[in-house]
């Protein structure tokens, strides 16, 4: 299956990813917890720890400060099964699906939801957590557009930081946690304008 998105904990020991590995029974991504050590030592017999509730789709998990519960998105609020994904075609450009039932959630280490961070209509994903442990950074179209929003850890305190017509995902802290580096689109011509809306 495809195994992304993997992340440090805090101290090093666990990583988080997403996984839709056919043979944990998956059809698509789910978030994973993995003990480095354990799965250096077992190798192909080690299973990582599900984290997610196996249902919908997740994505962009990320360590919370605590080193144990993991920030992630997911749809599995508004659905059981795997959202629809168009088919891949090798000749069009990658695209990434903006799933509006998308929404950041926190669970513990035993996979149990302790607390959802967003509930708006609109996709919310890609979330990180500044290494200052106050703040996450993360990318929402509730504005309108595929912007950057940062909200306090426990889900207070949202403000939009970025407002210009373009992607804006993908963001992380810089180590004292006072500024972002993400990835961006900035459509300039109205072809260019034409295919981002499309």
């Amino acid at each position: 299956g495809d195994n992304a998105e993997a992340y440090f904990s805090p101290d090093g020991k666990m990583v988080s990813f997403q996984s839709n590995n056919p043979k944990w029974g998956l059809k698509c991504d789910q978030i994973f917890s993995m003990n480095i050590a354990k799965a250096i030592k077992k190798q192909d017999k080690y299973k990582p720890k599900l984290i997610s509730t196996g249902k919908g789709k997740t994505t962009c998990s990320y360590y919370m400060p605590d080193n144990k519960s993991i920030l992630f998105a997911s749809t599995h609020q508004a659905m059981d099964t795997c959202p629809y994904v168009a088919p891949y075609n090798p000749k069009a450009k990658y695209t990434w699906s903006l799933h509006p039932e998308f929404d950041v959630f926190v669970a513990n280490a035993k996979g149990k939801i302790i607390k959802q961070l967003t509930d708006s209509n609109g996709y919310d994903a890609e979330a990180t957590v500044s290494p200052k442990g106050d703040k996450i950074a993360f990318t929402s179209t509730r504005s309108g557009d595929i912007e950057l929003w940062i909200m306090n850890i426990d889900g207070s305190g949202l403000k939009q930081i970025t407002n210009a017509l373009g992607y804006d995902g993908g963001a992380f802290f810089s180590p004292d946690g006072s500024k972002l580096i993400f990835r961006a689109s900035r459509p300039q011509t109205m072809q260019e304008y034409t295919e981002y809306k499309e």
